[in-house]
């Protein structure tokens, strides 16, 4: 029961995020069912100093971190999203200011963010920049930098 719940889940999310179905869903790279990627810090509704960076930290529960270009099960690296939605499952994360990416294995970083209000979210990937099937992201926060 617990698979059904979470495909239909993943299936709404998907179709919030503009995936019409028929399409392609995800990525080659199979990953865990029971993978959960959040966002430690920030927490969801925060206030945040203007003309201070940020650190944000990444949180991964059942798999691990590995560089981009290192293919092994059951592992990918971060993306975080900034001020924008969920890409296509099935192709390339872009890399500019709104789809940081942490080829490296990185864990943790610090942003700078203009006043006002921002939203944030992380999305793991393959060794080639590939959202895994089931994708694995977490829930959407929103900050505010005054």
């Amino acid at each position: 029961m617990r698979k059904l719940i979470s495909a239909a889940a993943l299936a709404a999310s998907l179709l919030l995020n503009g995936v019409m179905p028929g399409s392609a869903i995800a990525g080659p790279t199979p990953a865990p069912s029971n993978a959960y990627l959040y966002i430690g810090y920030p927490n969801n509704n925060q206030v945040l100093p203007a003309g201070k960076p940020i650190k944000v930290w990444f949180g991964l529960r059942s798999m691990g971190v590995a560089p981009r270009g290192v293919k092994f099960p059951n592992t990918g690296h971060h993306h975080l999203l900034i001020d924008t939605d969920l890409p296509p499952m099935d192709k390339e994360i872009p890399n500019d200011r709104n789809h940081v990416h942490f080829g490296a294995g990185e864990t943790e970083t610090t942003i700078e963010l203009p006043p006002g209000k921002h939203t944030l979210q992380l999305l793991m990937a393959d060794d080639k920049h590939i959202p895994h099937n089931p994708p694995i992201y977490s829930k959407k926060i929103t900050i505010y930098v005054k």
